[in-house]
């Protein structure tokens, strides 16, 4: 008899005993269950969320454009909004996306953070975690794959079998994978129906119009999940293997995943956080302040700073006062101070982006010990739903509104006289046509490559996971014995 026909046989044998099983059922379809609502929750939010962003960055340039005749300078603190809509794969990752904000206000001379939570609109229950997709194969299939498998070959130990199994001439090697085999083939059934809703639902939401970058993303998806999943399988059985009962087998699954999936990601975050410890929200924007009075008041004509830059321009354009300059004097300090600003804040970003690396790099260090932490962070990733992305479209507003800031200020540099209207006089303005001059913003994910690169770590980790329990597997090969 062939090797592989040896290790199909057992694994048919187990699927078959599983399924005698009544509980088997009732669990299974219990997930099932939990998978359908997953998906059928996650569609409703994405597309609620999506339609909600669609229709107010619209309406925020309607609103824009409909602007009538204004001073520039009103129109850069009259400011516009930058919504983030979510990628297809969040549909199945919520990830960190229900807790961050989706909607920045962007004005002149001010970094606003996004709002707009769903968690923040929602009733306390959400804020333990929603159930998507993401969830149930990485924390409720384990857990089913451990029932399954805790007495794969402990019970063969207690009633008999396995010494009878194994003087029949079949190799621990081929008992493992067989067992092994047979509880993934278990797990496939609820796995495989649940991968093709998804692609389904995935290309539906794109209308039928998929990108390369978002098919890798899904592939990838789909391939570490499955690799994921057998990872577990391989786990279950080889702790059963080596437990002289069903019960202390069961005992240590169930250790193991509370570890995996509760303990270990709890401390992790508590433990990164207490370790690099970051500013609250109000020391940040404190600090900002403080830095920038620092460095000059634009708003304070006697401030040394912008004083000195007037005292320039006098000198450089031979006059005596603002209103002889060729140019509005106002607008360009305006620009200058939007720069400092920006400057400013940014560096203040960075350092607290610094801290919050050293926070992430500590759990992605962990993951080495933690395949289901690696999985998590890669899941999060292909879906652009990790804080990664949450940054790059902080960062990408930042940059659209300081653009829009200092056009404003352009616009006023250029087209407003230095001259003060009377009372009578109609106030200083330019023509509305010029705010069509700002693009409308645009939120642009991560791509694969990005995210890979962020996420090399956890690829990483769970590679030599899979690679180092299948050596452990056959050192346990020669090692075990039947009693």
């Amino acid at each position: 008899m062939k090797p592989i026909h040896i290790e199909l046989l057992i694994a048919k044998h187990l699927r078959n005993t599983v399924f005698k099983n009544s509980a088997v059922f009732i669990i299974s379809l219990f997930i099932g269950t939990l998978l359908l609502f997953a998906a059928i929750s996650g569609w409703k939010n994405y597309n609620s969320q999506n339609e909600t962003s669609e229709k107010y960055q619209h309406q925020s340039r309607e609103d824009w454009l409909n602007n009538p005749d204004k001073n520039p300078h009103r129109m850069a603190h009259y400011g516009n909004f930058a919504f983030r809509k979510s990628t297809s794969l969040s549909v199945f990752e919520f990830g960190m996306e229900p807790f961050f904000g989706n909607a920045i206000f962007l004005e002149a001379h001010k970094q606003n953070t996004a709002n707009f939570s769903e968690a923040g609109f929602s009733n306390s229950i959400m804020r333990f975690g929603e159930i998507s997709i993401a969830m149930v194969f990485q924390i409720l299939l384990p857990l089913l794959i451990f029932f399954l498998g805790f007495n794969s070959v402990a019970a063969e130990r207690e009633n008999g079998t396995l010494k009878l199994l194994l003087s029949q001439g079949i190799s621990w090697k081929q008992l493992l994978f067989g067992k092994i085999l047979g509880v993934a083939s278990v797990i496939m059934l609820l796995f495989i129906p649940a991968v093709v809703v998804l692609i389904f639902v995935w290309m539906l939401l794109q209308n039928f119009t998929i990108s390369a970058d978002e098919t890798i993303k899904m592939l990838l998806f789909i391939l570490f999940h499955f690799l994921y999943l057998l990872f577990f399988c391989a786990i279950a059985v080889l702790i059963s293997a080596l437990s002289k009962t069903s019960k202390k087998a069961l005992i240590s699954l169930i250790g193991i995943w509370l570890l995996f999936t509760i303990i270990l990601p709890r401390t992790t975050q508590s433990v990164g956080a207490y370790i690099f410890e970051a500013p609250s929200k109000a020391q940040f924007n404190s600090n900002i302040e403080k830095d920038i009075l620092k460095q000059g008041d634009s708003h304070n004509p006697n401030d040394p700073h912008y004083k000195a830059i007037k005292d320039s321009l006098f000198h450089a354009y031979k006059v005596d006062s603002v209103q002889k300059l060729p140019f509005n004097y106002s607008g360009f300090i305006m620009t200058e101070g939007e720069k400092i600003s920006s400057k400013i804040y940014n560096q203040h970003l960075e350092d607290l982006l610094q801290i919050y690396e050293r926070q992430n790099s500590f759990s992605k260090a962990v993951s080495f010990l933690n395949p289901y932490i690696a999985m998590k962070n890669l899941s999060m990733g292909l879906s652009n739903t990790d804080y990664d992305s949450y940054i790059d479209f902080q960062k990408q507003a930042e940059n659209y509104r300081y653009n829009m800031a200092q056009k404003m200020n352009a616009l006023q540099i250029k087209y407003i006289s230095n001259k003060k209207p009377a009372v009578t006089d109609k106030p200083l303005t330019i023509g509305k046509d010029h705010w069509a001059d700002i693009d409308s913003f645009h939120y642009e994910p991560k791509g694969i490559l990005t995210v890979l690169k962020t996420e090399l770590l956890s690829v990483i980790s769970l590679i030599l996971w899979i690679l180092l329990l299948f050596v452990f597997i056959k050192i346990a090969a020669k090692n075990l014995k039947a009693i």
